[in-house]
């Protein structure tokens, strides 16, 4: 199973989560910052519908694949 980890980070004059190289908006505070951690890492555990779905991998090669809407990630938050 895969694993998402979001990291309170300082950013742009404030603070953000970051999950992987991509940040999220900026807060004012750190506590704004890991309340809307927790509430995005939440909404990863929702399940969803079974479909199929269409990504572009890091060479440029276009793939498909079906999803079960019940794989969803293990996620955290780590501040």
């Amino acid at each position: 199973m895969a694993q998402v980890i979001y990291d309170i980070v300082e950013h742009d004059g404030g603070w953000a989560y970051k999950v992987g190289a991509t940040f999220s908006e900026t807060f004012r505070t750190r506590e704004q910052a890991t309340q809307a951690a927790k509430a995005a890492a939440a909404e990863q555990q929702v399940a969803g519908e079974t479909q199929g779905i269409q990504y572009e991998d890091a060479e440029g090669n276009w793939h498909g694949e079906v999803v079960k809407g019940s794989d969803r990630p293990e996620t955290e938050v780590s501040d």
